[in-house]
């Protein structure tokens, strides 16, 4: 496994990650730095100085202290430092401190260590506003009560509050702003992706940042190229068609008032194969120029098409539909029936029989065809997609035709934006494979 195969995938969550990593790196750091501090240097200081005044409190009452004298020390402590005493007389205390709960309780218990020469008990627990400690002196136990802030610091949480919530806050801003610019960006993917499908219906508005703009304007660029080729092209094809029948005619009217001879049908003959070589040529540059693309139901169309077939011979094809429920998508359904049978004739002409499979990829939709016949070996099969090749090398119309079956096909598949594979197949022969985008 490498590391790029844990990083985000789109450039949306990519840009998500780019910001959300060093924010959480520095709250963290931040977060460490503060607790470090805080509760090291600032929570200690504060347990030392809590533990002070109580242990100069217990110096001054250790030895004298009597019950008559708690109203005019707790008056006088009440002033000071704002203490709360309460005193038993002859009273004695467990001779074990409690065990601390946390970073607080341990620095103030080290705390009280250190400054208290007396036995002493610390209760943090019982009061959710007060700490009571008690010292044994030697006439009894001096309780002082203190409230939990001497030792307590609430800024830790208004810090961490504040640090969640503005990091929050950042976040929803940062994720607002990164998807208002990572939309244009999806919108000229889209635009671009319908364009590859062959799909008229490019709509396509200049938006977003200046680097998407520069894009969106190359886009159309394109976009107008290509449509003024295939204008090109075809108004060129129409002039083309018209000039090579006209002369085409002629032979023949000239050949049909000829006497028959062996010479005059061998003309003919050429006169015919002319005729049909013309014929898939215009039909392969003409592709499905001006025709619309409509949403169609694969399946049926399919269906359609080996129907057709079958009615020829029922006992060499047949169809396999999934069981899978197929959407219908935008294709050009006579551009499409004319890829499907040309495949299906190519496999029929060469093999005893076929099978055909329809099923549903991911966002794809496969047509595989298989036949048994002596297929094409595999470094002949780019060979066998190119217009006019005839991998048969004999010139007779029955065993072949123009050489344009396959390319037909595929210029059809390429311009719906699929891809068609000649592969092996496992009756024998050879497998077409045709992978549509839905």
């Amino acid at each position: 496994m490498q590391l790029r195969d844990y990083l985000p995938k789109s450039l949306f969550s990519r840009m998500l990650a780019i910001i959300l990593i060093p924010m959480i790196l520095v709250q963290l750091v931040t977060v460490f730095i503060f607790y470090e501090r805080h509760w090291d240097s600032v929570t200690r200081q504060m347990a030392h100085a809590l533990a002070g005044e109580i242990a100069l409190l217990a110096d001054q009452a250790g030895n004298q202290m009597q019950a008559g004298d708690l109203p005019a020390l707790q008056k006088t402590i009440g002033n000071y430092f704002g203490f709360g005493l309460a005193f038993e007389e002859d009273a004695i205390i467990a001779s074990d401190p409690p065990a601390p709960a946390n970073y607080a309780e341990q620095a103030f218990f080290e705390a009280l260590d250190s400054r208290l020469v007396w036995p002493w008990q610390a209760d943090l627990r019982a009061d959710a506003d007060l700490i009571s400690v008690d010292v044994q002196t030697a006439n009894g136990v001096l309780r002082i009560f203190v409230g939990r802030k001497r030792i307590f610091s609430s800024t830790s949480w208004s810090f961490l509050g504040w640090t969640i919530g503005s990091s929050v806050l950042l976040f929803c801003i940062a994720l607002l702003f990164m998807r208002r610019q990572v939309r244009p960006i999806r919108r000229l993917a889209d635009a671009a992706r319908q364009l590859g499908l062959g799909r008229e219906r490019v709509d396509y508005q200049l938006e977003g940042a200046k680097e998407v703009r520069l894009a969106g304007r190359a886009f159309r660029a394109m976009q107008h190229r290509i449509r003024r080729h295939v204008n090109e092209r075809t108004t060129m094809l129409a002039g083309v068609s018209h000039d090579l029948r006209t002369p085409l005619t002629r032979m023949k009217l000239q050949t049909a008032m000829l006497p028959a001879s062996p010479e005059i049908s061998a003309l003919e003959d050429d006169i015919l194969e002319m005729e049909q070589m013309v014929d898939g040529y215009l039909a392969f540059a003409r592709g499905e120029a001006g025709e619309k693309a409509v949403t169609t139901d694969i399946s049926a169309l399919l269906a359609d098409s080996v129907r057709r077939f079958v009615a020829k011979d029922a006992a060499r094809l047949e169809l396999i539909l999934s069981t899978e429920e197929i959407p219908a998508f935008e294709m050009r359904v006579q551009s499409m029936r004319r890829a499907l049978d040309n495949i299906l004739s190519n496999a029929l002409r060469y093999a005893g029989r076929a099978e055909i499979r329809l099923r549903l990829g991911d966002d794809e939709v496969q047509i595989t065809v298989d036949d048994d016949g002596p297929g094409i070996p595999a470094d002949l099969r780019d060979e066998a997609i190119r217009p006019f090749k005839r991998l048969e090398g004999s010139r007779n119309r029955e065993t072949g035709g123009t050489g344009l079956g396959l390319s037909i096909a595929n210029d059809i598949i390429l311009s719906h934006g699929g891809d068609l594979y000649l592969e092996d197949s496992p009756l024998g022969g050879l497998r077409v494979r045709l992978r549509l985008p839905i």
